[in-house]
C-alpha cells in the first residue's frame, strides 16, 4: 500500500513521544537529519548556560564548587547517562572527550593483557570504524610493540585468536548504521581470553544499550550526538567494576591526574586513585560545557515516564523502516542503494544509503556529496561519508583499502524526528534526484568540513 502524507500525519497525531519536540529548539524550515553527528539544542540550554556564567561564576565565583556543587558534576551526570546505557550507579563519569576516554581505557585493558596475558601482541578492529579509535590504537601500539589488526564485520569471528589482547568495536558503525550484537560477540572474544572495548558514539541515547548484561570490559562515548550536549561536549566513561576496582596501581589508567585522586584536596605529591570509576577523571573539568549537557539528559530523564529508551527505540524503527520504504518506493532508478541492514536487530538509528560510481556528474564518481549539500541547501540536513575509493579531495574515506561506497548518511533521531518529516525528506531527495539540480556547481564544491 502506497504510503501518503497524510498517512504520516496521523502517525505523528498519535504518537506517544510527539511532546518530547517540545523541548528543542528546531530552526523553522529545517527537517534535521544530523542528530547522529552533532543533536539539536534543547530549549533549556541557553538558560542553563547563562545561569552558570552569570550566577554561579559571575556571583558566587569559586564558592560554586561546593553551593553548585560543581565539584561532583562528572558523577552526577555519569549517574544520570548510567540507565541509558545499561551501567550501575557510580559506575559511569561524564568527562574530557571519546578520544581521550578511549585512550585512557584502551592503555588500562593492554595493562590488564600484558599482565596476564604478556604473549597478546594484537588489538583487532572494524577497517570500518571511526577513524579516531584507530588512530589512539595505532598510536598504543607503535609505543608498546603491538599490532593493530583491521577486519571486515564478517571476518571479526575468525580473528578472535590466541594472541590477539583486546578487541575494540563501535557498537552502531558511523558509517553504514549497522549495529554488532554486543553480547554474543563480547562472549565470543571472552570465551578466548580477549578484553573488550566498546564506542558507543552512535549507541548511547539512541538504542537500547546493556553494559552489564553483555559483560563488556570498557566503554566510552561521546555527548554531543543523540545525548544533545552541544559541539565538544563532554564524553562519557565506563569501566567493569572487575576492571575499575582492582587494587594492583599496574592497572590504572594512564592519565592519573587530580581529580582522580582519592583524596584531590590533602595535594600529597604521590598519586593514590579513587575507587572505582572516579579514578578515571583527570584534569579540573568544564563545568559550563557538562551543564549543557546536562539539559540533553533532562528529556532523557523526561522521557522515563513515556516508556524511555525502548519506546525510543520502537518510534526510531518505526522511522528508519518509513524512510527506507520511502526512498525504495519514490526514488527508484536513481542508484541508490542500502547500506543499512534491514534487520531490526543489526540496525542503529541511522540510514545509509549508497549510490553506484559512475553515476557522478559527467560520470565521475557517485554524485553522493553533491546530493547531500543539494538537500541541505533545501533545509534537510544529512551528511556524507566517502567510500573506499573516494577522491583525495574528498577528505575521507578508507585509502581504498575496503569495498564501501560513498555513503549518504541520515540519522532519525526519535526525540524530535517525526513521521511528517521523513516524508518531506524523501520527498525533497526525489525532487533532487530527478531534477538533477545536484549537478549545479555551487553542490560539487567540497567544504573544508564534509
Amino acid at each position: 500500500m502506497t504510503i501518503t502524507l497524510q498517512d504520516c500525519r496521523t502517525r505523528d497525531a498519535q504518537d506517544p513521544l510527539r511532546s518530547l519536540r517540545d523541548h528543542f529548539a528546531l530552526p523553522p524550515g529545517v527537517i534535521y537529519l544530523d542528530g547522529n553527528s552533532l543533536g539539536v539544542l534543547p530549549k533549556a540550554a541557553p538558560a542553563r548556560i547563562a545561569d552558570v556564567v552569570q550566577r554561579e561564576w559571575g556571583t558566587d565565583l569559586i564558592k560554586s564548587w561546593n553551593t553548585a556543587r560543581w565539584f561532583d558534576l562528572p558523577q552526577r551526570l555519569g549517574n544520570q547517562l548510567a540507565p541509558l546505557i545499561g551501567a550501575g550507579q557510580d559506575q559511569v563519569v561524564c568527562t574530557d572527550s571519546t578520544s581521550i576516554n578511549l585512550y585512557k581505557v584502551l592503555s588500562a585493558a593492554l595493562n590488564i593483557a600484558r599482565e596476564d596475558s604478556p604473549a597478546r601482541k594484537r588489538i583487532v578492529s572494524e577497517r570500518s570504524n571511526f577513524p579516531t579509535d584507530l588512530y589512539i590504537a595505532e598510536g598504543l601500539c607503535k609505543e608498546r610493540g603491538l599490532e593493530l589488526v583491521l577486519v571486515e564485520p564478517e571476518d571479526i569471528a575468525a580473528s578472535l585468536t590466541s594472541d590477539v589482547a583486546v578487541l575494540m568495536l563501535t557498537h552502531v558503525n558511523y558509517r553504514t548504521g549497522a549495529m554488532h550484537d554486543m553480547a554474543a560477540i563480547t562472549a565470543a572474544a571472552q570465551a578466548q581470553g580477549i578484553l573488550c572495548v566498546w564506542d558507543l558514539a552512535h549507541s548511547a541515547g539512541a538504542v537500547p544499550v546493556d553494559l552489564l548484561g553483555a559483560n563488556a570490559d570498557f566503554s566510552i562515548g561521546c555527548g554531543y550526538k543523540y545525548l544533545n550536549g552541544g559541539p565538544g561536549a563532554p564524553a562519557f566513561v565506563w569501566v567493569h567494576p572487575r576492571h575499575a576496582n582492582r587494587p594492583d596501581l599496574k592497572f590504572m589508567q594512564p592519565l592519573s591526574g587530580w581529580w582522580g585522586h582519592a583524596a584531590p584536596f590533602q595535594f600529597t605529591p604521590d598519586y593514590q586513585p579513587a575507587p572505582g570509576i572516579t579514578r578515571y577523571l583527570c584534569g579540573t573539568q568544564p563545568i559550563i560545557s557538562l551543564s549543557a549537557l546536562q539539559c540533553g539528559l533532562d528529556v532523557f530523564t523526561a522521557a522515563q515516564s513515556l516508556g524511555g529508551m525502548a519506546a525510543l527505540r520502537t518510534k526510531s524503527l518505526a522511522l528508519t523502516d518509513l524512510f527506507i520504504q520511502l526512498v525504495e518506493e519514490r526514488c527508484a532508478g536513481y542508484g541508490l542503494g542500502l547500506a543499512t541492514p534491514r534487520e531490526h536487530a543489526q540496525r542503529g538509528s541511522q540510514v545509509c544509503l549508497t549510490r553506484d560510481e559512475g553515476a557522478g556528474v559527467n560520470g565521475q564518481g557517485s554524485g553522493a556529496y553533491a546530493i547531500v549539500q543539494a538537500l541541505i541547501a533545501r533545509g534537510v540536513i544529512g551528511d556524507y561519508r566517502a567510500g573506499s575509493g573516494a577522491a583525495p579531495s574528498a577528505g575521507k574515506g578508507d585509502g581504498g583499502k575496503g569495498p564501501h561506497k560513498d555513503i549518504l548518511r541520515f540519522g532519525l533521531t526519535p526525540l524530535y524526528i517525526g513521521f511528517e518529516d521523513v516524508w518531506n525528506a524523501v520527498e525533497h531527495l526525489r525532487q533532487v534526484l530527478e531534477s538533477g539540480e545536484w549537478q549545479k556547481p555551487e553542490f560539487n564544491q567540497t567544504h573544508a568540513v564534509t
